[in-house]
């Protein structure tokens, strides 16, 4: 995604079963390659996973434009 991806909006390179299909390979960008599992992103499970990334998501996005 050349401009960035919008939060709440699926990665274009997210396969069916939720994986990245650039994982591994030299294309992926250095925002998720420098994206790294912790406690805070990852939570207990998948819910806690998921709501933990959004507000990350939230918290790096751009100001909205005026």
């Amino acid at each position: 995604m050349p401009h960035g991806k919008p939060a709440g909006i699926p990665c274009v390179q997210l396969l069916p079963d939720s994986r990245c299909a650039l994982f591994g390979r030299p294309e992926r960008p250095a925002v998720c390659i420098g994206l790294r599992p912790t406690d805070e992103t990852c939570g207990a499970d998948r819910e806690e996973a998921l709501l933990g990334l959004s507000a990350l998501e939230l918290a790096t996005a751009p100001p909205p434009r005026a």
